[in-house]
């Protein structure tokens, strides 16, 4: 009984030692969550990388937007792949049918959504059932934002920031997009901000850790995010993003006193830092112009 009480006590003194070694490692081993944020040289965080996509790509590998934009579905913050099927928040989604497998139906998982003035909401149902003629992606059009959420790679200099956005993948026709943004503290161009252009006319500054963009001059082709969520040329954007560590976290405030009953505030995006060097942007296919072969003139329109 004696020798059993000691190897007993022998097995909880080796196993303490085991928690105390595990305990201290822990403590002393870098977390990728808690990773310092690099900033530049006037203290300002650095936001510039390539944001999304997998972090381990192996050689040649593109990286498309499977995070991030119209081609991610989030819930609280979170990333899912709209090409798995059968989420937490899908119901029937084996059955093969349209509504079981388009993704314009099965994808949503934000419950977060735009509320529309009710002389408004008959046009979002139509937009919304007749997805494949009146999207905007199928006819090679930009996203625009919000809906193209956070830009794939951004370069910072101490003047402005450029956001480079993926081409569309899969049946969209989205090109690949750009923005300059200055960052100098400058107001909006009076004459580019009555534009009526895709992504507005965007001027940029700091409010601490959190680069603060507004924008306003759109057009009203763009969709606020599909289902026929769409605004109208008043519209009017904030973004706001920081950086902790190696993820870069989005946020997108709409006012469209047109359309909308209140501002909406989109759900924070949370994108990591893609580290690998092989990663790059893919050039997108070349818009098809349906319409050549029913060209009867040499008018241009």
């Amino acid at each position: 009984m004696a020798n059993k009480h000691l190897k007993l006590a022998a097995c909880i003194a080796a196993l303490a030692t085991a928690m105390m070694a595990a305990g201290a490692s822990a403590q002393t081993a870098p977390s990728t969550a808690s990773a310092a944020t690099p900033r530049k040289p006037d203290g300002k965080p650095d936001l510039s990388g390539i944001w999304g996509g997998p972090s381990g790509a192996e050689p040649n590998q593109r990286i498309d937007a499977t995070v991030g934009g119209e081609s991610a579905r989030y819930a609280g913050g979170v990333a899912f792949d709209p090409f798995r099927r059968c989420s937490p928040l899908q119901v029937d989604c084996s059955d093969f049918s349209n509504r079981a497998i388009d993704p314009e139906f099965t994808g949503r998982m934000d419950p977060n959504l735009p509320v529309y003035k009710p002389k408004y909401w008959d046009k979002v149902q139509y937009l919304d059932i007749n997805t494949n003629s009146q999207d905007p992606l199928f006819a090679c059009q930009s996203y625009g934002i919000p809906r193209g959420g956070p830009p794939a790679r951004i370069v910072q200099t101490d003047k402005d920031v450029v956001f480079l956005y993926r081409a569309g993948v899969g049946a969209s026709t989205k090109p690949a997009d750009y923005r300059v943004i200055p960052t100098d503290g400058r107001p909006h161009d009076p004459v580019r901000a009555l534009d009526v252009t895709f992504y507005g006319d965007s001027v940029g500054k700091w409010e601490g850790d959190t680069l603060v963009i507004a924008s306003v001059g759109f057009n009203d082709i763009t969709w606020m995010r599909t289902g026929g969520y769409f605004h109208s040329d008043q519209m009017h954007v904030v973004e706001r993003l920081w950086r902790e560590g190696d993820t870069l976290l989005y946020q997108i405030t709409v006012e469209d006193p047109e359309v909308l009953v209140e501002p909406w505030v989109m759900t924070p995006v949370r994108v990591p830092l893609n580290k690998s060097p092989a990663a790059y942007l893919p050039e997108g296919d070349p818009c098809k112009d349906y319409d050549l072969e029913n060209m009867s003139s040499q008018i241009r329109h």
